[in-house]
């Protein structure tokens, strides 16, 4: 997904990094690649251990293996015919694990084109006919007239811009939510999770590295 890029120290000659910096990369939610090289794995459902490629872009990092991992867990039961919305999708990665998992349909939004270019040739290299892929601004996604209703949404815009509370407040003025929808929300940990709508509360909720996860119940 296409967030913020973290600040980054200056490299060492010779093009290494900093020993503390790598150890922080290890333990946060980017991941660095090789221009060229960015992949993501599938890690459950019809494609587990399918690798996928995602462009390079300023801050894309796809949500790590053990989050997705635990996340997934937490959706076992509602996945299967599920419809997905998967906001500032940007590599895709949650969006295609839930497709692997038997969604019913997923949208992803995102504002990059590469990113959007890139997920629209891996929908065709998977033959999914059930997903669709749009290169739109996300709040302007939420206010169109007559989408959804969305049984899940993954909710995980760009780090420090504080948007998680403007797009809750979007999501739950918008009606495209059913009638038991659950939000999976990804954001620094950091920052303390924002006063939701009325009537949503917190399922499930855990930290990873640098950042949190929460699944909230509407």
């Amino acid at each position: 997904m296409l967030k913020s890029s973290q600040t980054r120290k200056r490299p060492l000659a010779g093009g290494k990094k900093p020993l503390a910096h790598r150890k922080h990369l290890a333990k946060g939610k980017q991941t660095v690649v090789k221009k060229g090289s960015n992949e993501l794995r599938i890690i459950g459902g019809q494609w587990r251990g399918r690798k996928l490629k995602f462009p390079d872009g300023e801050g894309l990092r796809p949500t790590m293996d053990r989050v997705r991992e635990t996340l997934f867990n937490w959706l076992q039961a509602d996945i299967a015919d599920a419809r997905c919305l998967d906001l500032f999708s940007g590599s895709g990665a949650l969006g295609f694990e839930a497709l692997s998992r038997s969604a019913a349909q997923v949208i992803m939004v995102d504002k990059n084109l590469q990113a959007i270019k890139m997920i629209r040739s891996n929908l065709a290299l998977l033959k999914v006919d059930n997903a669709q892929a749009v290169y739109m601004d996300a709040a302007a996604y939420l206010q169109q007239k007559n989408i959804g209703p969305f049984d899940i949404v993954f909710l995980d815009p760009p780090f420090n811009k504080h948007l998680v509370e403007k797009f809750c407040q979007l999501l739950h003025q918008s009606n495209c939510l059913s009638e038991q929808a659950v939000i999976y929300i990804e954001m620094e940990k950091n920052t303390p999770l924002p006063q939701l709508p009325e009537q949503w509360h917190i399922a499930k909720n855990k930290t990873a590295g640098q950042l949190a996860y929460y699944l909230i119940d509407t």
